[in-house]
């Protein structure tokens, strides 16, 4: 990654002299902790400006990396009124209902047994449930498309260097504009546990590019 170049740019005139970010840690299963603070979060901001106020309302930019990145997207991608398609009280509840499939586990002589296996041959799990549910939750929306700013980090093992997926980014090269379910699929990919992830983007301009996302490491 060429050091020189800004994660992000915020012009003051437009922000003001207060600038709100939100960073988000990783973790996989562990995401349920922060989803947990975000909810408590947007509950005591809806006791002031009522009950459709929303995190990505009053954060310039919200940031997170793995399972960080998976709650980003959540709490950011709109919905048909072009509001945010997840109260943050859903997200919990989305770790509860699907990461029994995600991470699916055995009994434990069976488990052990597992990964003693994929420590050989692969990550322990396929990730083909998480892929689907994200795609079926997130749909076709891209990264222009976030209700405030994102910076989500992955790392491209094809290049061997950091990518990092903003809506900065996105404003002066098109071709990073991914839907938002493979940059949560590749962000969230962690060495040993999940697979890393191929998808591309399609610019007008620039043609076909290449991703082999995975957790950075």
């Amino acid at each position: 990654m060429d050091q020189t170049q800004p994660l992000f740019e915020i012009n003051p005139e437009e922000y003001g002299d207060l600038i709100t970010i939100l960073s988000i840690d990783g973790g996989g299963i562990r995401g349920i902790i922060p989803s947990i603070m975000i909810e408590f979060l947007e509950s005591e901001i809806q006791k002031l400006d009522g009950p459709e106020a929303r995190i990505a309302d009053y954060f310039d930019i919200i940031a997170g990396t793995s399972t960080g990145g998976l709650v980003t997207c959540m709490l950011t991608a709109p919905n048909e009124n072009n509001r945010p398609l997840f109260a943050a009280k859903d997200i919990k509840n989305f770790y509860l209902d699907h990461c029994p499939k995600i991470f699916p586990q055995h009994n434990r002589v069976i488990t052990e047994a597992i990964k003693m296996v994929k420590i050989l041959t692969g990550p322990e799990y396929d990730g083909q449930y998480l892929h689907k549910i994200l795609k079926e939750k997130l749909g076709d929306t891209h990264l222009h498309q976030t209700l405030t700013n994102v910076v989500i980090p992955t790392y491209d093992i094809k290049l061997r260097q950091t990518t990092i997926f903003s809506s900065y980014k996105v404003k002066k090269n098109p071709s990073m504009d991914a839907l938002l379910s493979d940059i949560c699929i590749g962000t969230s990919a962690a060495p040993t546990f999940l697979p890393a992830y191929y998808f591309e983007t399609n610019d007008p301009k620039m043609g076909v590019r290449e991703f082999m996302a995975c957790l950075e490491v």
